[in-house]
């Protein structure tokens, strides 16, 4: 797509369009592997016109960043809403099996995400940036605030915040690793992705295929 093309569509769809294209980049290539060529080849657009609208890389990631927690957040608070509307609310007094129930509907919201491509890695990106002046502050304030929601109003003790967070990560790790990629080659990588993804693997196994 030409910049005169390009300037046709309105500046919100522009953004998205970019910052759709720089999740990919960025989850796949890392922060400092990804340039600002290869999002605006991506999102078939110039390279001058995402620096123009972004002004560098730095800010760019930090609105990728931005953008993943946003869906993420929204996608978690819908999901507890829901939840909530069936008659479950969270902080029910010795509710072991509604807590359950929650976290069942909350990792089948996070898996979700996967069908935007990049979300997932992209915060395992910027997880990994916590020495970054910019985006390590950043990355911090936004694992705390899912910290902060799943804790209070899914009613969730620290303990099994803890323990919803870190299967979080082992998604995104197996992502990261494209582990996918040796589904029904390997019996190790197989089992583990069946016993991990379960109801929602052939979703990320078509989304991955489609990256391949």
């Amino acid at each position: 797509m030409t910049s005169a093309i390009s300037e046709r569509i309105p500046s919100a769809e522009r953004r998205e369009q970019i910052l759709g294209a720089a999740s990919l980049v960025f989850g796949e290539r890392g922060y400092f592997g990804a340039t600002t060529d290869q999002i605006a080849k991506a999102a078939g657009i110039s390279q001058p016109y995402v620096v123009r609208m972004f002004g560098s890389k730095e800010n760019l990631f930090v609105e990728v960043l931005q953008r993943a927690l946003d869906k993420l957040l929204v996608s978690f608070q819908e999901t507890i809403d829901g939840w909530k509307a069936d008659g479950s609310p969270a902080g029910e007094a010795g509710a072991v099996g509604e807590h359950h129930e929650i976290g069942r509907r909350l990792g089948l919201a996070y898996v979700n995400l996967i069908e935007d491509r990049g979300i997932l890695l992209a915060l395992m990106q910027a997880f990994g940036m916590g020495n970054d002046p910019v985006i390590g502050g950043r990355a911090r304030a936004g694992f705390i605030e899912i910290y902060r929601m799943i804790r209070d109003q899914a009613g969730f003790s620290p303990d099994e915040t803890r323990t919803f967070l870190a299967e979080g990560m082992l998604l995104n790790t197996l992502l990261g690793l494209r582990l996918p990629d040796e589904y029904g080659h390997d019996v190790c990588a197989t089992e583990l992705l069946e016993s991990t993804f379960r109801t929602k693997l052939q979703l990320v196994l078509d989304v991955t295929g489609e990256r391949a």
